[in-house]
């Protein structure tokens, strides 16, 4: 019963989320090496609890960045995703702690969890497989500004 009212009040929360004008969408430009992304910020919880849930594509040069004010150990999972992912946890630097490579969607309860080595302070999601064919590894600093 406690598990039917929490999804029942989340599928609220959600249809609230995309009907409400004040849910802003922000996006900035993100380099990793010469190659430029335009990422979503999720700096709310509720941008974050969304994340990149029920999108049908990702493009090449699109992806989400999740902030943190500090850094801490973080964990991410699939559920609801309809494509894979790649997962990468940045430290406060900007420097990749670790990459979790083309995460498939959850398919069955509970959900797998994807956790960062070290305490992250922003996460980064793009494409399945995308920090790969940009030889992204750990300790490569990705260059973005949150002055905008």
């Amino acid at each position: 019963m406690k598990r039917i009212r929490r999804v029942v009040l989340f599928l609220l929360f959600c249809g609230s989320l995309y009907s409400s004008p004040a849910a802003e969408i922000k996006i900035i430009p993100l380099f990793i090496g010469q190659e430029k992304f335009m990422v979503e910020i999720a700096d709310t919880p509720e941008g974050q609890l969304i994340g990149l849930m029920f999108r049908e594509f990702i493009p090449d040069d699109f992806g989400m960045l999740f902030i943190h004010e500090t850094e801490d150990d973080r964990s991410f999972w699939m559920k609801n995703c309809r494509v894979s992912l790649d997962i990468i946890f940045l430290d406060r630097n900007k420097q990749v702690i670790n990459i979790h490579f083309n995460v498939p969607p959850c398919e069955d309860e509970p959900c797998k969890t994807y956790e960062s080595e070290r305490p992250a302070q922003y996460v980064l999601e793009l494409r399945g497989n995308r920090a790969k064919e940009l030889n992204l590894k750990p300790g490569d600093t990705i260059f973005f500004s949150l002055n905008h």
